[in-house]
């Protein structure tokens, strides 16, 4: 039996379950998602016909044009690092000397690393150079390294969506 992984390339989620199939040896066939492309499968699977899994936070903000904002997002996710980054303190990975539940989880999000640099402006290597030397060493896992988005399709995703959003 082979699983088929309904999928979009970019998503940290998905990324997540390829890296899990990958390091456990299941076989599966990919198959991208689009929002264009809804339909056969992926419709039958989801008979609520969404595409997004989205929650709704009230007075929460996902998008902002103002710098200001901008800039206390960019701060909350530096902090955000920080505190991961400690959590890892000298161990290669976050379990101890392998990959394991906690670095499949939080891995995929090094491939977004490079746009929210890029739109904020700053480098998460300078903010975080542990965390990001962690990111080097589990691109070093095969399973990893197959699995993850490239950093440029995942700017390219993100440049698409500041446009959606009139964000450019």
């Amino acid at each position: 039996m082979v699983v088929t992984l309904l999928d979009t390339s970019v998503s940290p989620f998905g990324m997540r379950v390829r890296i899990a199939l990958e390091e456990k040896g299941v076989k599966y066939e990919y198959s991208e998602q689009t929002k264009k492309a809804k339909f056969g499968i992926f419709q039958l699977k989801n008979p609520q016909f969404s595409f997004f899994v989205c929650v709704y936070f009230p007075g929460r903000k996902t998008w902002t044009k103002k710098r200001q904002e901008l800039e206390v997002g960019k701060n909350g996710l530096i902090e955000s690092l920080r505190l991961l980054e400690g959590e890892l303190g000298d161990k290669p990975y976050f379990e101890g000397d392998k990959i394991g539940y906690v670095d499949v989880a939080l891995i995929p999000f090094c491939s977004w690393f490079h746009g929210y640099e890029t739109f904020a402006n700053f480098s998460i290597e300078a903010e975080c150079p542990r965390l990001i030397a962690w990111c080097k060493r589990c691109m070093q896992n095969k399973s990893v390294s197959k699995s993850l988005a490239d950093p440029q399709e995942v700017y390219g995703f993100l440049v698409e969506l500041r446009k959606k959003f009139g964000l450019e």
